[in-house]
């Protein structure tokens, strides 16, 4: 109900796209929560990624990636022409950052784009070693995490099934005000405005990326709740970890994960034993997800040259066969 009438209140002053006062007072507000001076609120998480990647990177630039996240992480460094190099998980889902190391001790790497998977945040101290000692330009894909880390740019995902929503929607957060401004420029078609009243002008190839006045009311609802959404989760996930028998969770229990997914493994034989445990656990209306299938072992990629070697990534073709995700969301009753 209070989401509704954040939304109604807006709709009554007559703000609808863009241009309201709603839009800032979203970017503020979330920015203030994860602790950046600034962010951008965009149309949605892939649109974060594809401005963030025009901000951070040049074609044939090199970019150290996961291969367990949604694609459109490495699909936004293509965007850019840029080249994704992959690299192994740890049993954890992360990016293994030992194998990152060992490839930035040998290649020049301009960026890494790392993906909090499921929630869990990375070592910063880990990170900023790693980014001072290497030169290396940070994107953390934040889809999974409400909270920030150390990087140059963090993007974000407000669609429906994350931690809050703008129906859809997305955001960039950064503390370099030259990123900063340069994304505002990016999400609006390029434009900036000229001297004359009627005058804008055109200063690179932007995109229409923005985010409503309507969804940000939404978003400025659902950041008054935020808390306890995670708090619930975090029960759930607690729950589990005290429960459940004959299977791994992905990682010991961490107050400091925002638990967007719940992972768990298990030794299954093969892919076969796999699916008929999906189809039984759904004929008891219990709907498991599996997240991801390797990103380098998809048919776009592998017609551009990757492929994904079991030797090459044992920890995520383990993972792969192993790893199924269970519900958790804040309304998830105890039964």
């Amino acid at each position: 109900k209070k989401d509704i009438n954040f939304v109604n209140k807006t709709l009554k002053n007559g703000w609808i796209s863009s241009s309201g006062p709603e839009v800032q007072k979203f970017e503020k507000k979330f920015s203030k929560y994860i602790d950046r001076k600034y962010s951008v609120a965009v149309s949605n998480g892939t649109a974060a990624l594809h401005l963030s990647a025009l901000a951070l990177l040049n074609p044939n630039d090199k970019v150290l990636t996961t291969p367990n996240s949604f694609l459109a992480t490495s699909n936004s460094i293509l965007y850019q022409k840029a080249k994704p190099i992959f690299v192994d998980i740890e049993k954890n889902g992360l990016i293994n950052l030992d194998l990152v190391e060992d490839v930035l001790k040998k290649e020049k790497i301009k960026a890494l784009y790392l993906v909090t998977f499921s929630g869990l945040p990375f070592d910063n101290e880990r990170l900023k070693y790693l980014k001072e000692k290497y030169d290396v330009k940070i994107l953390l894909d934040n889809a999974h995490y409400f909270g920030g880390g150390e990087c140059d740019i963090a993007t974000y995902s407000f669609h429906p099934i994350k931690h809050i929503t703008t129906f859809e929607g997305g955001a960039i957060a950064t503390n370099d005000k030259k990123i900063y401004k340069k994304l505002l420029i990016l999400r609006n078609h390029g434009i900036v405005k000229g001297n004359l009243p009627w005058e804008y002008k055109m200063v690179d190839l932007g995109y229409n990326y923005r985010l409503s006045d309507v969804a940000c009311s939404m978003g400025i609802s659902q950041l008054k709740k935020v808390d306890k959404f995670l708090k619930r989760r975090k029960e759930i996930a607690l729950y589990y970890h005290q429960n459940l028998k004959n299977v791994t969770p992905l990682y010991p229990y961490n107050k400091n994960s925002s638990y967007h997914l719940f992972v768990v493994r298990y030794p299954f034989s093969d892919f076969n034993q796999k699916a008929a445990f999906f189809n039984k656990m759904k004929e008891k209306e219990i709907l498991l997800q599996y997240h991801y299938i390797p990103i380098n072992s998809q048919p776009y990629y592998h017609k551009r040259g990757y492929n994904f070697n079991k030797t090459k990534f044992p920890q995520m073709a383990k993972y792969y066969l192993e790893a199924f995700s269970l519900p958790i969301y804040p309304s998830l009753s105890e039964d």
